[in-house]
């Protein structure tokens, strides 16, 4: 098992042992890349009050994974859609606090993946609540995402972003009921790219001290690992390594 969690942290390896992860191989075919909220305001060091306060290697590594990965996608003409987390100023989305706010940079993609913008074969969404799913309804009522798969007639999805166990994880479930609804039936498998992942960390003892008590805790490993457990146990297949034919 590949995996960014270190295997020396106790919690790990304890969840490891009563509910282990199995990850696989794969080689894509009709399958669209989906990239979660890899902006500046989730994932470029210092800008805003949910972007990294320091260099992170796990966020570094997905940025470099997500940006090999798109360009072979966009290289062999396969599709790509990329979810911008965008708010209104001013409008709070509980929890959290403000981020990503429209004007302000924080909403657009890392300086890495900003080529995306004018890339033909990428599709941008820019949504306003953890869901991307839901993010994707329009005022008509249409879901983007199902009218993008239905569209391109893919049989798989390769999702990536951050955080894993948040926006990444809630769109994946969403996703996968909304396959076994029969909202996209060519759609067959979601898989997650793990070295594609990252998420956040804020101790107990940090949370408390900045006044947000300790059930705001988010241990960055072992949200991480049940982030990929969950997706998994719902039917998402976890993949370490990804090839893209030509």
């Amino acid at each position: 098992m590949n995996i960014a969690t270190p295997v020396q942290n106790p919690l790990i390896k304890q969840f490891n042992e009563i509910m282990p992860l199995a990850f696989s191989s794969a080689t894509v075919g009709t399958t669209g890349l989906v990239i979660v909220d890899e902006v500046n305001g989730f994932a470029t060091v210092g800008a805003g009050y949910l972007a990294p306060p320091s260099p992170n290697a796990q966020v570094t590594r997905m940025i470099e994974e997500t940006d090999r990965l798109a360009k072979a996608f966009t290289a062999s003409k396969r599709p790509i859609l990329a979810f911008l987390d965008t708010h209104v100023p001013g409008k709070a989305e509980p929890p959290y606090p403000p981020h990503c706010e429209a004007g302000t940079g924080q909403e657009n993609l890392v300086p890495q993946l900003e080529w995306l913008e004018k890339d033909a074969n990428t599709t941008l969404v820019r949504k306003d609540c953890i869901n991307g799913f839901v993010g994707s309804i329009t005022p008509q009522g249409n879901n983007r995402v199902v009218d993008w798969v239905n569209e391109k007639k893919l049989a798989e999805i390769l999702v990536v972003g951050i955080c894993t166990d948040i926006c990444v994880m809630d769109f994946v479930l969403t996703l996968l009921s909304a396959r076994n609804h029969d909202m996209m039936p060519g759609l067959a498998d979601i898989l997650v790219y793990e070295p594609g992942c990252a998420t956040y960390n804020l101790p107990r003892e940090t949370a408390e001290q900045i006044g947000l008590g300790p059930t705001a805790a988010h241990p960055r490993e072992a949200t991480h690992y049940m982030g990929l457990y969950f997706m998994a146990s719902r039917g998402a297949r976890l993949v370490e390594a990804v090839t893209v034919a030509a």
